[in-house]
């Protein structure tokens, strides 16, 4: 049986990355996306960086940020595993010399295996529902827009919880979900409660599809 990894996304405070983890997170997400309400300064990324242990990845989210502050912000926190959210094209996404993931905002009319072949250097594909803003907006998408293959692995975004992770699973099959909102007790504080409903979801649709 394949098994569905999981990145908690947002992680504003070292104690709900410790929480996220020992509930089994597989990553988790700094936001670098100043309009975010869950975007972290510097010594914030650092405090959550040291709460991470080994091979749990550190996952830095950005959107149509300047190369300068990208490369500023990898000088100081150890992350693994870069994001783009924006209009990033791959040129740009490769120059940094880390391994990266690129955003899609689904919607009718974009052809998601051209967008993925778009970026051939990208790790994934994370689907997230299309926002005016950059870094998702807790809603969920038509998932009937994913098409049955794509180039890169699959992430699954977009308005996840512990209510539909486990048909999400089951349905997909992404490589990974990622959910931000849907685990929250506020906008930026987790709620480990609804951590663990939701990494069981996720286990549950492991289970279903095998």
């Amino acid at each position: 049986m394949s098994r569905t990894r999981i990145k908690i996304c947002g992680i504003t405070r070292p104690e709900d990355a410790r929480a996220a983890v020992e509930l089994g997170a597989d990553a988790l997400g700094l936001v670098f996306y100043p309009p975010s309400l869950r975007c972290v300064g510097i010594e914030q990324a650092r405090e959550i960086a040291r709460a991470a242990p080994p091979f749990v990845t550190l996952v830095g989210l950005f959107a149509n940020e300047s190369a300068e502050t990208v490369r500023s912000v990898l000088g100081a926190v150890p992350l693994q595993l870069l994001q783009f959210h924006g209009d990033e094209n791959e040129e740009y996404c490769r120059e940094f010399g880390r391994p990266y993931i690129k955003a899609a905002r689904v919607r009718p009319g974009l052809d998601l295996v051209k967008y993925a072949d778009t970026y051939p250097t990208a790790q994934g594909l994370l689907l997230d529902a299309f926002a005016e803003g950059y870094g998702g907006n807790g809603k969920t998408f038509d998932w009937s827009l994913i098409p049955a293959r794509l180039s890169l692995p699959m992430i699954l975004s977009g308005g996840l919880d512990a209510n539909n992770v486990t048909e999400a699973v089951r349905r997909l099959r992404p490589w990974a979900v990622d959910v931000s909102s849907g685990v929250e007790a506020a906008k930026g504080i987790k709620d480990a409660q609804k951590i663990a409903a939701f990494i069981s979801g996720v286990k549950d649709g492991d289970v279903r599809s095998s």
